[in-house]
């Protein structure tokens, strides 16, 4: 109620310091955090405004614009309202891209915004930092986020003591972060700022996502767990809210947590959207559970993940985040396992009813797995025509208008094939070049908030290569790499230990293969890797060199 009597254009820091907090409420009476938004629109018009806002910082953007769409209709002069809408338009850390008619939409809402009478100059201040991202269309995405960044800032730093403006500078900042900053410097100064509202606010939305995106990488994950394992309270039924924990949970490698949380937040996705498709939450959420099964070799229940998938029916929403599931998840079970036929049997632009020629980065992830399985099985014009698919594909995300280096990620997919179709001719200084440019390649740059991990990581690859050719301290080198860019992945695990038992050093054998068991409680599937591993877990360790690698390896 205080919100909504705020004297029109008078305003102050103070008053917004000192305002009571709103709990913003889902139209389904769900709780959606808290947050502190006051506004000079009607008081009929302000629990909308809240709601809407809370939904901006969970990234539920459809329901978010409808809200404040809802908003303009008690309150027609109400300026946060419409720039609200238009802020649902911006898709910082989503690997989409504005659409022409969201842009002519965005600006035509800021003019609303612009022109509307219930407005403040803090209000107007929100208005202008929007402006800098649909001012001249012509430009590029990271252009346009530049240009947002600059607006937040100014909003942030004419007014530190308005936390909702210093959110929306955090978001900036992370969704500007260079992928090939290994110093995170951008993502340090959001995840602070995230933190000192958190700290004022306990229980806003935006503070805890934006902290999880800040920190979402292997040098800064561990300052979010906390946070992670308690944004489900902010909005326990929220989707997105559900799912963003497991980002933080993947990067640690905790993978019970991960499958909880993705369970949780598909199932509240299972609703379609107002249009009747597929939500891209859902889909999303599927991607990285069956990520999770795969790495504690819970084959079975991955496998009831991609059954899950194929059941579903069309309509999905037209997103990147649909694309890839479908790309992705297949390619995962035939990947993650070693399984180079299924992997071969990887089938590009399925289902035919998502708009793949939009997504050539998303393409280039099938034809990867076809071009790797059948290079590792010998067949090489298979090989070869799937790795001229990947050149192509590599032009055309080369040219996409994204902020994020997809073209580069095609050509690591490319590079890898490459030098495992050369592997398995037998030019083995070539294979070994290729990988080792294509694992630096990788190093140079970080995943994508879209996946959990790359389909299978290069430097995971070049260590499976470099054990094949008997280089087993290098071997273990490039797994040890991939685990601390992914934490307790199988097969890094594996490989780490095997390449320490090759290279006789049975202690460290033991600590990685003891590692790999804990992680794999329930295993389901034919993974053997698993085989007489427990050798090395005992409580009487044993270390003899005497045991022969075939003892150890098939028992």
């Amino acid at each position: 109620m205080l919100a909504g009597c705020t004297p029109q254009g008078e305003e102050t820091s103070t008053q917004i310091d000192s305002i009571a907090d709103a709990i913003a409420i889902d139209a389904d009476g769900s709780a959606l955090g808290s947050v502190r938004f006051p506004t000079s629109c009607t008081a009929d018009a302000q629990p909308l405004l809240e709601r809407g806002l809370a939904l901006l910082h969970h990234m539920n953007y459809i329901k978010a614009r409808n809200t404040f769409l809802q908003a303009t209709d008690i309150d027609a002069e109400c300026a946060i309202a419409y720039w609200g809408a238009a802020m649902t338009h911006v898709h910082p850390l989503w690997p989409d891209t504005i659409l022409p008619e969201a842009q002519v939409s965005g600006q035509e809402l800021l003019n609303k915004a612009a022109d509307a009478k219930h407005t403040s100059d803090r209000e107007l201040a929100y208005i202008n930092a929007l402006q800098g991202y649909y001012r001249e269309n012509n430009r590029s995405e990271i252009e346009r986020l530049r240009a947002f960044e600059d607006g937040w800032a100014v909003a942030h730093e004419s007014n530190p003591q308005d936390l909702e403006a210093s959110l929306f500078y955090a978001l900036a900042l992370t969704s500007t972060a260079a992928p090939s900053d290994k110093t995170y410097a951008n993502q340090k100064i959001a995840g602070a700022i995230a933190e000192n509202v958190k700290a004022e606010i306990p229980q806003h939305p935006g503070a805890h996502h934006y902290i999880i995106h800040a920190y979402d990488n292997p040098v800064l994950a561990e300052n979010a767990l906390e946070t992670a394992r308690h944004y489900d309270e902010v909005a326990p039924e929220n989707t997105h809210a559900l799912h963003m924990t497991s980002h933080i949970f993947t990067r640690r490698g905790l993978w019970p947590e991960s499958i909880t949380y993705n369970r949780r937040a598909a199932n509240a996705a299972l609703d379609r959207t107002p249009a009747g498709e597929v939500s891209i939450h859902y889909l999303h959420a599927l991607d990285y559970l069956a990520y999770a099964f795969l790495q504690q070799a819970n084959d079975a229940e991955a496998s009831e993940v991609l059954n899950e998938l194929a059941a579903l029916e069309a309509p999905f929403q037209n997103h990147a985040a649909n694309a890839y599931a479908f790309a992705a998840i297949p390619v995962r079970l035939g990947l993650d396992r070693r399984d180079w036929e299924l992997a071969s049997q990887s089938t590009p632009r399925s289902p035919d009813t998502i708009q793949w020629d939009q997504y050539p980065h998303l393409v280039a992830i099938p034809e990867f797995a076809r071009a790797l399985g059948s290079a590792r099985q010998g067949d090489f014009a298979t090989a070869e025509e799937a790795i001229s698919e990947l050149v192509v594909l590599e032009e055309q995300a080369e040219a996409m208008n994204s902020a994020y280096p997809w073209g580069l990620q095609v050509a690591i997919q490319k590079t890898t094939a490459e030098a495992w179709l050369a592997f398995e001719q037998g030019d083995q200084d070539k294979a070994l070049n290729l990988m080792s440019r294509a694992a630096k390649m990788e190093a140079s740059t970080d995943k994508n908030p879209i996946t959990p991990a790359e389909v299978l990581p290069a430097r995971e690859l070049y260590g499976d290569m470099l054990l094949e050719t008997g280089n087993y301290a290098d071997a273990r080198t490039e797994y040890e790499a991939t685990l601390d860019r992914s934490p307790n992945r199988f097969y890094s695990l594996y490989g780490a230990g095997r390449a320490a038992e090759l290279d006789d050093d049975m202690e460290t054998a033991a600590k990685y293969y003891q590692q790999l068991l804990e992680n794999c409680p329930d295993p389901s599937g034919d993974r053997p890797q698993l085989v007489q591993r427990e050798i090395f877990s005992d409580e009487n360790r044993i270390y003899r060199k005497d045991i022969t690698n075939n003892n150890i390896v098939n028992g």
